[in-house]
């Protein structure tokens, strides 16, 4: 079996799909039916976290063949090669949602069972080819925490970290396979290690890195606000390895709204690890997730959150808009939000993080910055992305996945265009 470059040569797709929303149910079932009419005759196998919430769902969708929740992703390798009465194997998950029987209506082979009984992360990610610049290596899985709104802990099991000799070795092989950036990622990446015994924290895994691995950069994924630490603040700001970007979700700058999703900070705890980054590193990029429509938020508490987020100094933010999830808190809370009121509050905040990062983008005009070249997107320009998370052009052809010192000489449509210095 071997990747092939267009569709229409696959004997096999594989779907992995998100839960986190109705929206992404949605648009997963979408690409199923889509891969199933472009090429009736391909073998489907779908996965993920869709895949493991309601496995039942997506098997009686026409043309699928397999489903793999999360607790058998690690073995769709075998499951896939595997002689046809092992394929017919059936394993009934039993989570939050309830379980299945032998009676539900299934069409397809399922592979999932309770995700909370996996206690370490069994596998480290695949990667795509070299064709891509920044590979995604993800050392957690997994949430202990429990946000009213979140179906990822049922869907994804409590909190794994990947050893730090594993990791290791997963960064050595992509150095050796010429890769020069990696995203460091994870569900709850700042979790990293407190599984543990004893115990490790995830500043302990960076210095690991920085001192045993030679990679030129790492870019932290999300990190929540807790794990903010000063130590891991200064870390950041003591190492040019380490890109200049913090993602710190924040979900609302409302305390009333923040406690009903059960967050773990309040607003002023939020806006101080902010602050820290910004007076430490004046240039980074800073964003967060928000999300608007939460059950209870009025437009007072809504505007409260609105004019936290005015005042802080992101640089982007990811907005979205609450979808109930099934078996959560939140789904049954009162107050639920009108969508026509919820689309209108995302349209607001989208505005304002556009102002934000035009402001910010604007602000290099005239400097230097260091870029990763990603792709060569048009005849005479290179397609690269900041240390600081800016989307930059590159006058003249350039390979991907070098590292290079620009000057930027305007803005434009959301990008920045510089020329090559070194």
């Amino acid at each position: 079996m071997h990747r092939v470059s267009q569709r229409e040569h696959a004997e096999l797709v594989i779907l992995n799909t998100c839960t986190v929303t109705s929206a992404a149910d949605q648009d997963a079932r979408a690409a199923i039916r889509r891969a199933r009419r472009e090429k009736p005759d391909v073998k489907i196998l779908v996965t993920g976290c869709y895949a493991q919430r309601a496995p039942e769902e997506i098997a009686a969708i026409d043309g699928v063949t397999w489903v793999v929740g999360n607790s058998h992703k690690h073995q769709i390798g075998n499951i896939v090669t595997a002689p046809e009465g092992f394929a017919n194997r059936m394993f009934l998950p039993v989570t939050q949602f309830g379980s299945l029987t032998n009676s539900s209506p299934s069409f397809a082979s399922i592979y999932a069972s309770d995700i909370f009984a996996h206690t370490e992360l069994l596998a480290a990610p695949v990667f795509d080819g070299i064709e891509r610049t920044r590979p995604n290596l993800k050392i957690q899985d997994g949430c202990d925490n429990r946000c009213s709104f979140c179906v990822i802990p049922f869907v994804r099991g409590n909190s794994r970290s990947l050893k730090v000799d594993a990791i290791l070795c997963e960064l050595e092989g992509l150095e050796r396979a010429g890769y020069r950036e990696v995203v460091i990622s994870g569900i709850n990446l700042g979790r990293w290690g407190r599984d543990f015994s004893p115990q490790l924290r995830f500043t302990d895994l960076l210095v690991e890195i920085l001192e045993r691995s030679s990679i030129s950069k790492l870019r932290l994924s999300s990190i929540e606000p807790m794990d903010w630490s000063d130590g891991l603040i200064q870390l950041m700001t003591a190492s040019p390895r380490i890109a200049r970007h913090a993602h710190v979700p924040l979900q609302s700058g409302s305390d009333a709204i923040l406690r009903k999703m059960h967050r773990k900070y309040r607003p002023w705890h939020y806006a101080e690890k902010i602050e820290k980054i910004r007076a430490q590193m004046p240039d980074a990029a800073i964003g967060a997730d928000v999300m608007v429509g939460f059950p209870g938020e009025t437009d007072e508490l809504f505007r409260e959150s609105l004019s936290f987020i005015e005042r802080l100094p992101f640089t982007y933010l990811h907005v979205f808009t609450y979808s109930p999830r099934p078996g959560t808190p939140a789904a049954s809370m009162p107050s639920q939000v009108p969508l026509t009121v919820a689309h209108e509050r995302n349209r607001a905040l989208r505005e304002l993080a556009a102002e934000k990062n035009r402001l910010f983008r604007r602000s290099f005009i005239g400097r230097q910055l260091d870029v990763i070249t990603l792709k060569e997107r048009k005849a005479d320009s290179t397609e690269a992305l900041s240390d600081n998370y800016l989307r930059v052009e590159i006058e003249g052809v350039h390979s991907p996945n070098q590292w290079l010192q620009v000057s930027v000489r305007s803005e434009e449509n959301g990008v920045l265009n510089c020329s090559r210095l070194t």
